[in-house]
């Protein structure tokens, strides 16, 4: 129990440290996480998984933090990773900010589509991804609600115009989440 509760400790030290006090590029090289982005994001992982972050974040448009869950494309292993989905028109939506090269888009194309979030319980779902034309609003709604750290990767403001979003929208996938069948 005593292990527990340090890990917990630790693992809440280093997200809040990872969200507020260290550089960005010290998280993020090349489109890909570093040693302490990697860090971090597991902590943020467990602490969304636990149910300890809020299922909805206050604001609009509505969002929340997720571990999703994705069978590994070449190991078959669960993957976990920490996401942010944004609600846009009564869809809950998932937004790669790493774009193309991010391993849980590749696992959820793999897997077609199957995948489980985690948050203080399991929800298996299947994403759907979204075609490349119906993403600018999606993309926009979701850095308007996480540009703190978001903006580095999208390379917009969030008050751009939608003409700027549709010129990423093909290097960001955006997947709705749909509640799959039991």
């Amino acid at each position: 129990m005593r292990n527990g509760a340090v890990r917990l400790v630790i693992a809440l030290g280093l997200a809040v440290a990872g969200f507020l006090l260290i550089p960005a590029h010290w998280f993020y090289r090349n489109g890909r996480p570093t040693r302490l982005g990697r860090m971090v994001n597991h902590s943020w992982s467990a602490i969304a998984s636990l149910g300890i972050t809020p299922s909805v974040w206050p604001g609009t448009p509505r969002i929340g933090t997720v571990t999703i869950e994705t069978r590994g494309r070449r190991s078959g292993k669960a993957r976990a990773q920490v996401v942010t989905w944004v609600e846009q028109d009564g869809n809950r939506y998932l937004v790669s900010m790493l774009g193309e090269r991010s391993d849980w888009v590749r696992n959820a194309r793999a897997a077609g589509g199957a995948a489980t979030i985690r948050h203080r319980r399991r929800q298996p779902v299947v994403l759907e991804e979204v075609p490349v034309e119906q993403r600018p609003p999606i993309l926009k709604a979701y850095l308007k609600r996480t540009a703190m750290s978001t903006r580095h990767h999208l390379g917009l403001d969030p008050e751009a115009p939608l003409e700027e979003f549709a010129r990423i929208a093909p290097n960001h996938p955006v997947f709705r989440i749909v509640e799959a069948a039991r």
